[in-house]
């Protein structure tokens, strides 16, 4: 064994170590799926990744993303050796207040994004790489630590198909194919050929290696570097390896090891060792030469024209690309109906289309949050769902994702209810500190979105398919959090809340019902989340009863947006009485059918507003 050989051997061995030091204190973790990548960890921590930890956002800085993040002691103990944490934080694994957390999430400042829902790390790789080969044209290599049971995820092959679609030669994905899952032997188990001729399936330049024989993997990582296509290293390992006792076993799968048993693990790895490597830097670089910033100038629409959400949408983006070339976007092969369109004729460099494939659609805007662009993205807001595991963790790897989703709601009409998103406000709101938007017309939509590009976090705008009037002038203020009263008088009986294409109903209720004497006062809430408490307060006092009128279920929309404004919390205590909150939603499944058959069918048009009003009135 040469002396290099021998170093990796020894420093394999300390992480091996330390992740059963570290789980077994902890008492919980996952150190055998640790053990079984510690010989592939090693060697590219010690010779190939190139990293500097005084400077993690360093434009040049290779990635490193754990995407089976139950692997976190195996990524914790690196850091140990590397020197950029000590002994002491290491062994905080899992204890309350430890950024040291059970699964590796970005608060600890070398992990670019949280993962640990299997499948993620790969499709964010994507946006990375993308970013890198075509936007910053840096030479970045974007390293990622696959698990075998995670290869049975869809959101693996789409990335993959992303991958050699775009040429992406600076991702490297190295398949830890330990056989062993949580229950038993994986899908393919150690059937390296069958994950080989599936990765060359999709366009990937394979290698096949032990994934213990440390001379096959230094060969591995050099052909990798130098690959003209992205690579899938298949790695052969065993669970526990290192360790007989557990070695290639059924039912440790997430088990720390008792104390005396890894006292005897780490007696028979060497005992507890002090190495220290020095993780090469890259060379200093800059992204390419960006554009100058430039004032915004948003699209403009005139009062009482009509035009689609979704098309000011487009507008709105096309502005905000030629402003700030840090905004990118990426759309689901629908962005002729989203109107992205229009970003991707003008700055097809910065637009990238992942085709029917909406989990790599957000983990692209994932990734291009981790290289600090303005990221958008966009598709059917009903699609969005397929998504939602990734709009999560991108809340937990604090993000800054802008999604839009269009043809919302039964008002797109004839195409039915398979393309009628009626449960994303609900699915948007419930995420961590998302903003969640709905305009009601052009101009608002506009404004919104530019509003968008300065927000952090998840944020989500919901436009409508079909044309609606202009009702604000293209000088009117926005805000997050805000509202507008479209009708007011000091009689109003009852207070209506809607918003997009039931904003209008509403106004034309309104107007119906002050012909007859009956003035009601009616709310633009285009802030579902955060919402206006203190507009909506303020109506309550004046008129007692609030109707809400959604094209949208009734659980956890506008509705429930309303009424959680009326519950008290320490920092929003009880002020306002309110007699009443009256919902109108889509409550049955809808079929095809016109915008306004549909609209009449779910209760939720003027016609109905104006009925429920006069019942409410008396």
């Amino acid at each position: 064994m040469s002396t290099v050989t021998e170093e990796y051997s020894d420093l394999a061995a300390q992480l091996r170590i330390d992740s059963i030091r570290s789980t077994t204190k902890a008492g919980s973790g996952h150190p055998t799926s640790s053990m079984s990548a510690a010989d592939l960890l090693a060697v590219l921590m010690k010779t190939y990744l190139k990293y500097d930890p005084a400077n993690p956002h360093a434009p040049t800085n290779d990635h490193l993303i754990f995407s089976k993040g139950h692997a976190a002691p195996l990524l914790y103990a690196a850091y140990r050796a590397a020197g950029w944490i000590s002994d002491e934080e290491q062994m905080t694994l899992r204890q309350f207040g430890s950024l040291i957390e059970g699964h590796p999430v970005p608060l600890l400042k070398y992990v670019d994004v949280a993962t640990g829902s299997l499948g993620q790390g790969l499709p964010i790789g994507v946006g990375i790489a993308w970013v890198g080969k075509f936007v910053d044209k840096l030479p970045y290599k974007v390293w990622i630590l696959l698990g075998d049971s995670e290869m049975a995820e869809g959101s693996i092959w789409e990335a993959f198909d992303k991958a050699s679609h775009y040429g992406l030669n600076n991702l490297i994905a190295i398949l830890d194919m330990n056989r062993l899952g949580q229950r038993g032997e994986t899908d393919l188990g150690w059937n390296s050929a069958a994950y080989a001729a599936r990765g060359q399936a999709f366009g990937m330049h394979t290698i096949e290696i032990d994934g213990h024989n440390l001379e096959q993997i230094v060969a591995a990582y050099d052909e990798a570097i130098k690959s003209d296509k992205p690579v899938l290293i298949i790695a052969k390992t065993e669970k526990g390896h290192g360790f007989a006792k557990i070695a290639n076993q059924p039912n440790w799968h997430g088990k720390a090891l008792p104390p005396d048993l890894a006292a005897e693990a780490i007696a028979g790895l060497g005992g507890e060792k002090n190495i220290t490597i020095t993780v090469h830097k890259p060379e200093p670089g800059s992204p390419a030469a960006a554009a100058p910033t430039t004032p915004l100038s948003l699209p403009k629409y005139a009062l009482g024209t009509t035009e689609a959400a979704r098309k000011a949408y487009g507008d709105a983006l096309l502005a905000l690309g030629a402003s700030n070339s840090q905004v990118l976007a990426t759309d689901a092969e629908v962005s002729n109906s989203t109107y992205a369109d229009e970003f991707a004729k003008a700055f097809p460099d910065r637009f990238f289309e992942v085709f029917i494939a909406e989990q790599q659609l957000v983990a692209a805007a994932v990734g291009f949050s981790v290289r600090g662009k303005i990221g958008f993205a966009s598709t059917f807001a009903a699609f969005f769902s397929r998504a939602y595991d990734f709009i999560r963790m991108a809340a937990i790897s604090r993000a800054n994702i802008r999604l839009a989703g269009s043809h919302a709601g039964v008002s797109i009409g004839e195409d039915g209810p398979s393309q009628m998103a009626l449960e994303d406000l609900a699915m948007m709101r419930s995420v961590h500190g998302s903003t969640v938007l709905y305009p009601s017309d052009a101009n608002q939509t506009a404004h919104l979105t530019a509003l968008m590009a300065e927000t952090p976090g998840i944020s989500y705008i919901r436009t409508t398919r079909e044309k609606l009037p202009v009702i604000y002038s293209p000088d009117e203020k926005f805000e997050i959090g805000g509202s507008k009263v479209v009708r007011k008088s000091d009689t109003d009986k009852i207070t209506v809340v809607g918003a997009g294409v039931t904003l209008h109903e509403a106004i034309k209720a309104a107007d119906q019902l002050a012909a007859e004497g009956i003035n009601i006062r009616v709310i633009d809430l285009y802030s579902v989340k955060p919402v206006d408490r203190t507009t909506l307060h303020e109506a309550a006092k004046a008129t007692g009863i609030i109707i809400t009128v959604e094209d949208h279920w009734p659980e956890g929309g506008i509705g429930d947006a309303v009424l959680e404004a009326f519950t008290g919390d320490s920092n929003n205590p009880l002020g306002s009485p309110v007699r009443g909150v009256y919902k109108l939603a889509v409550t049955k499944i809808p079929g095809s059918g016109k915008p306004y058959e549909l609209l009449a069918e779910a209760e939720i048009d003027a016609a109905h507003i104006v009925k429920t009003v006069k019942a409410l009135v008396g």
